[in-house]
């Protein structure tokens, strides 16, 4: 097989490359002016948008029991449960994701990575800035300085946001937390500024008619009275222009407007537009809801979005995948939630025409340990476990990286989370020489690694 490889033009400063001039001069020659070299350019078909949404599986799944399984390891290490054949020759799984074992052909599984952190806050922060923390293995770790790297959704604000109308990134249905509402670091942007924090949606979109307050104008704000604060915020605005726009008290309030006045932005949340059958396809649980939402926030041109796992009533571990105790009962629980939401999300988004443009990251703050408990459950384990990853530019079919045998350390093909970003920024189409700058205006790299160009198409 042979490629032929077409660079891409090098663009000037004013966004015309140098193509454009060298046939300006061409057209001169044949009788055309720019009138019609600028209707030629109009009409060229634009590139789709790229965007991302991160599955992020509280209390982290086991990898024995999904992605990882050792069916010929001891009982103690391989646990009760069982493997199926996939779509993918010689790939099993969980005996338990049935669905998902259909679309195989769709997913790259990285099967050695690795945090080293067995703390769900700490290792979260690495997973979700692509920085460890500062130290490792501390449970309940508080947002802010030291361990104030941005997270991926606000260096995509960063970005990315000058090309979008809603936010660039958006969380749902809750941020990340330990039991007690301990919310962990690195989910805002950092020492980039909160006028770049990924927009939280709380929702319930399971219970019914989704309602977003932020897109709702409050009982005492009629329609006239948001008239006259737009033309009041204009204002101000052209009072302050001298102020760097990043930095500008109105850009949260200006936001906030054009969302509310916006009725494209109203439509992308209206689930109801949805069918009975396809809102029953994705499961009527939250996180399927939420999955659902997500594929209509791709529509809408948000180019990132994060579904957290949030927490199942009347299920073990209080309904997380922090399978401490009754590891098995709880992934026959939890899994045909995460089944029909995640095989329901890829299909949608495949019969759309948007999975080659949208990756999808099913990936969680580290794994479970290789043995089972005295408790039937599996604890916290950073130093091997599994993410898979599916569409946006990612080859199906792919397993990189291996574990032991008994999915405890890497073996093969050990994935930071530092490659992961990059691989992920990559798909999203941010360039690899991208910056941001510190609280000093020092300039820092976003890429910390190479992406793994082993899963790459």
């Amino acid at each position: 097989m042979f490629s032929v490889f077409t660079p891409q033009p090098v663009r000037l400063c004013d966004g015309w490359s140098r193509r454009d001039v060298m046939t300006i001069g061409a057209l001169g020659t044949a009788g055309l002016a720019w009138p019609q070299l600028l209707q030629a350019r109009a009409n060229r078909p634009a590139a789709r948008p790229k965007s991302v949404i991160l599955l992020f599986l509280l209390g982290a799944p086991p990898q024995q029991e999904t992605w990882d399984p050792k069916p010929d390891s001891p009982v103690e290490a391989r646990g009760d449960m069982g493997v199926i054949r996939t779509a993918t020759p010689g790939l099993i799984i969980g005996e338990t994701m049935v669905q998902t074992a259909r679309l195989t052909h769709k997913i790259a599984v990285l099967r050695a990575c690795q945090t080293n952190d067995n703390a769900h806050s700490a290792s979260g922060y690495f997973m979700t800035t692509g920085v460890e923390h500062q130290p490792k293995q501390v449970e309940n770790a508080k947002p802010g300085a030291p361990n104030d790297w941005p997270s991926m959704g606000g260096i995509v604000r960063k970005l990315l946001q000058a090309r979008c109308s809603l936010p660039a990134a958006v969380t749902l249905p809750e941020t990340a937390a330990n039991d007690g509402n301990l919310t962990w670091p690195g989910q805002d942007a950092g020492f980039l500024g909160r006028a770049f924090d990924p927009w939280v949606l709380h929702c319930q979109p399971e219970t019914g008619r989704l309602e977003i307050p932020e897109l709702t104008l409050p009982a005492e704000v009629p329609p006239a009275r948001l008239a006259a604060r737009r033309e009041l915020w204009a204002a101000l605005e052209a009072q302050a222009a001298a102020i760097p726009p990043d930095t500008r008290i109105a850009t949260h309030a200006q936001q906030a407007l054009a969302m509310i006045s916006s009725p494209a932005a109203r439509r992308a949340f209206d689930l109801e537009s949805e069918s009975v059958k396809l809102r029953d396809r994705y499961g009527r649980s939250r996180f399927g809801q939420c999955c659902l939402l997500a594929r209509r926030l791709v529509e809408a041109g948000v180019p990132l979005i994060r579904v957290n796992w949030s927490r199942v009533p009347n299920t073990p571990n209080n309904g997380h995948w922090d399978t401490h105790t009754k590891n098995s009962e709880s992934v026959r629980l939890l899994m045909p939630i995460l089944d029909t939401a995640y095989s329901a999300l890829l299909e949608d988004l495949d019969d759309r025409g948007l999975l080659e443009d949208t990756l999808v990251v099913w990936m969680a703050e580290f794994g479970r340990t290789p043995k089972i408990n005295g408790a039937g459950g599996r604890d916290h384990w950073g130093p091997c476990f599994s993410v898979a990853l599916a569409g946006g530019g990612v080859r199906g079919g792919v397993v990189y990286g291996a574990s032991d045998k008994l999915a405890a350390y890497p073996k093969d093909g050990c994935v930071t989370p530092q490659q992961l970003h990059a691989t992920i920024y990559h798909c999203l189409g941010i360039p690899p020489d991208a910056e941001i700058h510190d609280t000093l205006g020092r300039p820092l790299a976003v890429y910390r690694a190479e992406p793994i160009r082993a899963i790459l198409s």
